[in-house]
């Protein structure tokens, strides 16, 4: 055996990450005086034990399925995209540009005309560090850092300045018109006698985003681009050898990614809220970064492990309603995950991929 078998690569190494991330979060909480043991259970039946729970946990999941699926194309041409923040702002500009200024008769034309729209806002922030990466050598992690700052100060302005409803305090826009309110999850199963939870927030846009995974799979798996983008991420030298743009495919991939963190707009600001605010991203931008991470940059990965971090997120919620234990202590044992499976893998990988070859020679 010369490598580890893809299933140890794919599913035992971040196993191994989130029992040590577990264990290390259940001696935190043993060490403020509390229960590992009902923590856990608590966060369960908060996130998964009701409608109401999984409600939010897909809410939250549909978020990071989105920015997970951008960084994930990105990471396979080998960029690092930290940009998804700004680019997820811009696609909510986008989202309540056409809601708000273009009548639509039903929420389903709505919806295609604000994906279009988040779409583009979101590929036309991220084509700007794309082509200052391909052009002019510009390390792509510093100048998608500084667009999400550029981003957050230029909705700021349009929100305080240019949409802000006459005589509202409130960084806000206008509410949507009703016929752009997305259908929740109760609505949707609703006809086919499945019960679900009226609060709860989860969407449609569930479905666009599952629909985005399949686009990415079939983008990056089974088309002549996709095979091009992932020649460019192995090795440079060798795509320009066999004729690989580099500059084309840098911008492409880069503004395909915007276009996917754009697209979770579609889901705080045109699902959920209603309306544009000004944080609506609350981070997602940063967790798709663990989230493609812990899935390997591949759609069904990204999925598993947006359901995770959903979890992650409601179930906390859970614990800082219920528990003593205080929220910021909870935001670290979310970090510790992100830790483990993220910037912590080769910690893991390592002695596992030396067991596996061990053994490999021994049955040689």
């Amino acid at each position: 055996m010369q490598k580890m078998p893809v299933w140890a690569d794919v599913i035992l190494i971040p196993l191994v990450s989130l029992l040590l991330a577990a264990l290390l979060s259940a001696a935190v909480i043993v060490g403020i005086g509390e229960d590992p043991q009902a923590a856990l259970k608590l966060m369960i039946s908060g996130a998964l034990g009701s409608t109401y729970g999984w409600g939010y946990t897909l809410y939250y999941a549909t978020n990071f399925i989105f920015t997970g699926l951008a960084v994930s194309v990105a990471f396979h041409a080998k960029l690092f995209n930290i940009g998804g923040e700004g680019q997820a702002m811009l696609g909510g500009l986008g989202v309540a540009l056409v809601a708000l200024y273009i009548p639509w008769p039903h929420w389903s034309f709505a919806l295609i005309g604000c994906t279009i729209g988040a779409a583009l806002l979101g590929a036309a922030w991220a084509y700007i560090p794309a082509i200052l990466q391909a052009k002019r050598g510009s390390h792509i992690v510093i100048t998608t850092i500084m667009f999400n700052f550029i981003a957050f100060a230029l909705l700021n302005y349009l929100l305080v300045n240019v949409m802000r409803p006459a005589g509202s305090m409130d960084p806000a826009t206008a509410s949507f018109p009703e016929a752009t309110h997305l259908p929740t999850l109760h609505m949707l199963l609703e006809p086919f006698g499945i019960k679900f939870s009226k609060a709860a927030p989860a969407n449609v846009s569930l479905v666009v985003a599952l629909l985005a995974a399949v686009f990415v799979w079939l983008l990056i798996w089974r088309t002549r681009l996709g095979y091009e983008i992932r020649a460019f991420g192995h090795s440079e030298s060798a795509a320009r050898y066999a004729g690989i743009n580099p500059v084309r495919i840098t911008v492409i991939a880069m503004m395909v990614s915007g276009a996917l963190a754009g697209m979770m707009s579609l889901n705080t600001t045109m699902g959920e809220g209603e309306r544009l605010i000004l944080n609506s991203t609350e981070g997602a931008g940063f967790i798709g970064i663990a989230v493609a991470l812990m899935g390997r940059s591949h759609p069904v990965g990204v999925v598993v492990a947006s359901i995770l971090f959903g979890f992650l997120y409601q179930g906390g919620a859970e614990l800082a309603l219920w528990t003593s234990i205080p929220r910021d202590l909870i935001v670290v044992i979310q970090a510790l995950v992100i830790l483990f499976t993220g910037a912590l893998d080769n910690m893991v990988r390592m002695p596992l991929e030396r067991l596996f070859l061990m053994f490999g020679r021994k049955e040689g």
